[in-house]
């Protein structure tokens, strides 16, 4: 085991982190406002 990460791989770990983050709040935004609606 290495104890440094190539750069590319941060970026595309960051990347991935984000694009999670961003998916997640939009499918709990669309819960939530389904609930209300209801």
């Amino acid at each position: 085991m290495e104890d440094r990460f190539p750069r590319a791989l941060w970026v595309r770990l960051i990347i991935y982190v984000a694009v999670g983050h961003l998916f997640a709040a939009f499918i709990y935004l669309l819960f939530t406002l389904g609930a209300q609606n209801q």
